[in-house]
């Protein structure tokens, strides 16, 4: 049996037979003549064959040294290669992204650019799972891949990328009496039933948050922006609602801008450190706040 070498020992091997040279292997490798001769005589010892004989003014290789260049040469240019990072071409890409989201994020960022992504990377799969309280840990934990997010975050924490921002409107049925002009007079906001709405496992609720629990009438609630059209059609409430969300919105509602003090609505694109330098996940951010800077040149409705 062949004792256990070491992968110096064999580098060292695969340089002696290539080389057939001390002199040579030591330059190679960057380290002294006497190493390399006391790795040869514990590789002659391993292997019970002398490896390199003299002939000459020079060295040449024996029959076991013959079997064994061509194979240690493999194994040199493998194992070099194991750690040399491929050219990423997305068009090769077999890969499934986790991103974290409320059903907003998803259509203010990913609905965008899903036509591009599966036409440059049709080997890309996007899983949206519901936006946590604790996004730096499941970043971090590898639980998710990506996070779309109007909540506060620490920076310090996160890398993270502005993907854009938003004034909200007041959103209401046409014959509410908010519908009309101009800006919704904060009195006349909190006047009204409105219908809240709930960000993550959490359950937060910014507009409730901003003005403070018991300043307006939350009737109902719920945790999904898409819903809110048809809720608001049917009762007779008043919603505050990012103005991107009512460029897609089938239902006939009344918006007016929301009182200034609701203030705006920033997304951030969110990842931990782990996989900032992983290049399939850096062109999947790129690609997703490429489509929301098209986005931003959209007029809203």
């Amino acid at each position: 049996m062949i004792p256990s070498l070491s992968p110096n020992l064999l580098l060292v091997l695969a340089m002696l037979l290539k080389t057939k040279s001390v002199s040579g292997t030591a330059l190679m490798l960057g380290i002294s003549q006497p190493s390399v001769s006391r790795s040869l005589s514990k590789l002659r010892g391993a292997l019970n064959d002398p490896l390199l004989v003299r002939s000459g003014a020079g060295m040449i290789r024996t029959r076991r040294g013959d079997e064994l260049v061509g194979r240690l040469a493999d194994w040199v240019a493998e194992t070099s290669s194991l750690l040399v990072e491929k050219r990423f071409d997305p068009a090769q890409v077999k890969r499934r992204f986790r991103i974290a989201s409320t059903d907003f994020g998803v259509l203010a960022v990913v609905l965008p650019a899903l036509p591009r992504l599966r036409e440059i990377a049709p080997g890309i799969a996007i899983d949206v799972l519901p936006l946590g309280h604790a996004t730096h840990r499941s970043l971090a934990q590898g639980d998710i891949d990506l996070a779309i997010s109007g909540l506060e975050h620490d920076p310090s924490q996160l890398h993270r990328l502005h993907l854009f921002s938003d004034h909200f409107l007041c959103v209401t049925r046409p014959d509410h009496p908010l519908a009309g002009e101009g800006e919704v007079p904060i009195n006349d906001f909190l006047d009204h039933d409105h219908l809240g709405l709930t960000v993550s496992d959490a359950e937060l609720d910014r507009v409730t948050t901003l003005l403070g629990t018991g300043s307006r009438k939350v009737v109902a609630s719920v945790p999904y922006f898409s819903l809110a059209p048809d809720l608001l059609a049917a009762g007779d409430l008043v919603m505050a609602v990012p103005s991107r969300l009512m460029r897609s919105c089938p239902r006939d509602l009344a918006t007016r801008p929301a009182p200034a003090v609701i203030g705006d609505l920033n997304y951030w694109l969110l990842w931990h450190e782990r996989s900032h330098r992983d290049p399939a996940a850096a062109w999947l951010r790129d690609r997703l706040l490429e489509a929301c800077r098209e986005g931003e040149a959209a007029p809203a409705e």
